[in-house]
């Protein structure tokens, strides 16, 4: 069904660029992006130092590489995920169906809402490995790095929140009563209805009758006289 449903216009719009780009959803999906590069690009490039006992690569945050895996996955993961719901924000106009948009906008509110989760956990994570992390040479060349991804790990929270804040409010506004009665006149429109019978053109004698008690009426009836005084 055509229509204005889920916080978007009707189906087939025109997209306007300037106002999309404007729009808070939008702004914090690039922003989200933005700092899931923050996140595991510094572990990549400098996650990795030499250990003090050899030439081999250990984790910054205290050795620890399971911290340095999760911290990558989780950035990856959402600079992903930003990537995709932004090209499905840009083609949401054109879905028509309503069922169509309540499952896009459900996706939207549980992964958003799995993600701000994760990315807690991914700051809790990372800021207790490195707390116990021994000083140390390598450490301290990497320690911007480290420093860096905990604070986009933080600010990824926020960001994922507000996205998530964001996908209830469209599915509050397209679950309003307003809406359902809007469906149900919609249905009804396309229903046709028996007419009246279409006859041949020319209208029957027969089709109408005196109404009863006055087809004859005698005031003077046959043999009888009105007597003289």
């Amino acid at each position: 069904m055509e229509g204005a449903s889920f916080g978007a216009g009707r189906a087939g719009a025109a997209l306007d660029p300037v106002s999309f780009a404007r729009r808070p959803q939008t702004l914090l999906r690039i922003a989200s992006w933005v700092f899931s590069i923050a996140v595991f690009g510094p572990i990549v490039n400098e996650g990795y130092v030499n250990a003090a006992s050899g030439p081999e690569l250990r984790c910054v945050f205290n050795g620890n590489a399971g911290a340095c895996r999760f911290g990558v996955a989780l950035g990856l993961g959402a600079f992903l995920a930003c990537a995709a719901f932004l090209l499905l924000d840009v083609r949401f106009q054109q879905i028509s169906s309503v069922r169509d948009r309540r499952r896009a906008v459900l996706l939207d509110l549980g992964f958003s809402g799995l993600w701000s989760f994760l990315w807690f956990v991914g700051f809790c994570f990372l800021t207790n490995q490195w707390q116990r992390t021994a000083p140390g040479p390598g450490t301290t060349r990497a320690g911007d790095a480290a420093r860096a991804a905990i604070a986009f790990s933080f600010f990824s929270i926020l960001s994922w929140a507000a996205l998530t804040v964001k996908a209830l409010q469209r599915f509050r506004l397209g679950t309003d009563m307003s809406l359902f009665a809007t469906e149900q006149l919609g249905a009804g429109a396309g229903q046709t209805y028996p007419g009246y019978p279409v006859g041949s053109g020319v209208e029957g004698t027969e089709t109408y009758q005196s109404p009863p008690f006055t087809e004859t009426l005698d005031t003077s009836p046959k043999g009888y006289q009105v007597p003289a005084y």
